[in-house]
């Protein structure tokens, strides 16, 4: 699941991005209201975590442009303000929810996850390629009757293969969504990951699914 969080304060900020990334979520930061617009206009996110008080453009004002620009990720806005009004005018411009600061990462967690299972019970939440079968909510993953036992980078790469089946993904591709857009695409980091995840997900099966296309990157296919 890939997080866009649209928050000026830098502590605030990293403890945000901590606290996600050991639940096993990827983190995009953006410092300012037209950064927040322009990545999550161009990005795939699950879910966007925006600050309402920004610099260079405040955060419902952020909402209102991505809904604009047919962004349909779910939206948590995050304010010190929690008047009815201000609330009202949140949810009038299109986000989904509303946090109070000071918040405890608990109650930010439960939101988020809550947010994303939405979402994902839209799309669909199972999804399935050949005998492999995977659960977005539950965050598991079978292949035929076994249950395979993923990290949650492993889960996470899985899942962009199987929501992208018989399409060849570059590792720039793969770098965006399973690590973030600041992610050195050109180390070996995502082949070491692909190798890891081909052994649990092809391992003592005749029918492989996880492929190397030479010199591009990786495909999810049946032989």
């Amino acid at each position: 699941m890939h997080i866009l969080v649209v928050e000026d304060e830098q502590k605030v900020a990293s403890f945000i991005q901590r606290g996600l990334e050991g639940e096993g979520f990827t983190v995009d930061v953006a410092n300012d209201g037209e950064s927040g617009v322009e990545l999550g206009s161009k990005n795939n996110y699950d879910l966007i975590l925006m600050d309402i008080m920004l610099p260079k453009m405040d955060g419902l004002e952020a909402v209102k442009a991505l809904r604009a620009n047919d962004v349909t990720s779910p939206v948590l806005c995050l304010t010190a303000k929690d008047t009815v009004e201000d609330i009202v005018a949140g949810l009038d411009v299109g986000s989904d929810d509303y946090l109070t600061k000071p918040f405890a990462f608990a109650e930010l967690l439960a939101r988020v996850r809550s947010l994303v299972r939405r979402g994902t019970q839209e799309r669909g939440a199972e999804i399935t390629y050949a005998d492999l079968r995977l659960d977005p909510v539950a965050h598991k993953v079978w292949r035929g009757d076994s249950e395979i036992d993923l990290t949650a980078k492993e889960y996470a790469l899985l899942e962009f293969f199987m929501r992208n089946p018989e399409t060849t993904l570059t590792r720039t591709m793969i770098a965006e969504h399973v690590w973030d857009y600041t992610f050195d695409s050109f180390t070996n980091i995502i082949d070491v990951y692909v190798n890891y995840l081909r052994k649990k997900v092809d391992r003592d099966h005749a029918k492989k699914l996880i492929h190397t296309v030479r010199g591009i990157g990786y495909v999810l296919k049946e032989d």
